[in-house]
């Protein structure tokens, strides 16, 4: 039983090192340093109990009385000892949080939750000989009379060439339209089949047709928010701006596809790795063959059309840019040189949460850390949307900024460091 304990015991310990050292240039290790420090890290407390279990477990067959039990137990507490150090991150994003909003203002009182219900596979457009879909998740209860309910974008991530729009963002989608906001989780064309920019043209296909249903669905056509994470976020960043460019919009070129506020989380803002943060390789054996189907010399200007860094301008819409700085697959130095560019070029306000000790698609499922981040983010699009209207949807990037400062602040940093 002692080696039987000793070998769960090292398992245990892997998975715990790889949280701290997950591996990025290894290509035989790359995909399951990912998977295991995902999982390990957003559940945490659940590793914490198992390897408690187990131990009680072993213990009671006699494994802690052999030497190879006794390693096995010094092996372990200092395994939960790494564990409880990742749990206390994830509470700790409340206060990154906080610190990230801490210049916003006075917020109003955060609506009551409601009920929501969802209609599924609604076509808003068709491309390569295939229907394009939504699902629409919405309040229940029908609008005050003249109400007209602001709108949520969200995009699906998957590496662009793989992903569901059912498989994510449930956890902003069902907030946002508690909060009685409209959310659409919308569909776009996948490579290698597709070729950039066909995936951006179908998210601007889709808002553009929520703006001319507006009436339909019942939002207002004036303020269209979008989210999504890693590819999604990619394309969430890139829609936010590029809506002044109608080569992006190929047959609706006149469509007003633009967005008043973005959240992208951990997402993909440069493709041409001028940080040197990505492998070598990544364009030339994934970005080049599978996405953009050319290399970087053969068509730059379309790599730069393809790297949100490269599109940041001065009338950027706000952004709340939400990045782990232990992402193995959109690095974290492209998200803050990112910022660094918007927050130097754009007029509107920007906002950087950088999470310490999350991993790429942390909020996939609701753990301590997403739950903390989806209420931030819930709260930051819902004061972006209260600026808006107060300032009666001028486009004076002041105006806005100015609004948003009084929109959130002192509430929700107590809200997010309470967790009530």
């Amino acid at each position: 039983m002692g080696w039987s304990y000793l070998a769960v015991s090292v398992g245990g310990a892997v998975h715990t090192l790889n949280v701290y050292r997950p591996s990025r240039n290894n290509r035989m290790l790359f995909g399951w340093s990912f998977f295991a420090s995902w999982i390990t890290i957003e559940l945490a407390p659940l590793f914490l109990v198992w390897q408690l279990v187990a131990t009680v477990l072993f213990a009671r067959r006699g494994a802690l009385r052999t030497p190879q039990g006794k390693v096995g137990l010094t092996i372990t507490l200092a395994s939960s000892a790494g564990l409880l150090a990742s749990i206390r991150q994830s509470f700790a994003a409340r206060e990154e949080i906080r610190e990230a909003l801490r210049d916003l203002g006075d917020g109003e009182p955060w609506p009551e939750p409601g009920a929501v219900h969802t209609r599924r596979g609604v076509v808003f457009g068709r491309a390569a000989g295939r229907n394009l879909k939504m699902d629409i998740m919405s309040p229940s209860a029908e609008p005050a009379p003249g109400v007209k309910r602001p709108v949520l974008v969200q995009v699906h991530g998957g590496g662009w060439i793989i992903g569901f729009k059912e498989q994510q963002g449930r956890l902003i989608m069902k907030r946002m339209a508690a909060a009685g906001w409209v959310c659409c989780n919308v569909d776009y064309r996948l490579s290698p089949a597709a070729t950039f920019p066909d995936h951006l043209v179908d998210v601007k296909r889709a808002i553009a047709w929520i703006r001319e249903h507006a009436d339909e669905l019942g939002v207002d056509p004036d303020f269209v928010a979008v989210t999504g994470g890693s590819a999604g976020g990619h394309l969430t960043a890139l829609a936010a701006l590029t809506s002044s460019n109608p080569e992006l919009q190929p047959g609706f070129e006149d469509a007003d596809t633009s967005v008043q506020v973005a959240v992208p989380f951990y997402g993909v803002y440069d493709f041409t790795n001028r940080t040197g943060a990505w492998p070598d390789d990544t364009a030339a054996t994934f970005l080049a063959p599978m996405v953009m189907k050319c290399d970087p010399d053969e068509d730059p200007d379309l790599w730069s059309l393809a790297s949100p860094i490269d599109q940041v301008h001065e009338d950027a819409p706000p952004f709340l840019v939400i990045h782990g700085d232990l992402d193995l697959l959109a690095p974290v130095e492209d998200a803050r040189e990112f910022v660094s560019v918007l927050e130097e070029v754009a007029a509107a306000p920007v906002h950087y949460l950088e999470l310490h000790g999350a991993q790429h698609a942390f909020e996939t499922f609701a753990s301590i850390r997403a739950n903390a981040v989806v209420e931030a983010a819930a709260r930051y699009l819902a004061a972006v949307r209260s600026a808006h209207v107060d300032s009666r949807g001028r486009p004076d990037p002041e105006d806005v900024a100015e609004a948003v400062d009084e929109a959130l602040g002192d509430e929700l940093g107590e809200t997010l460091a309470t967790g009530d």
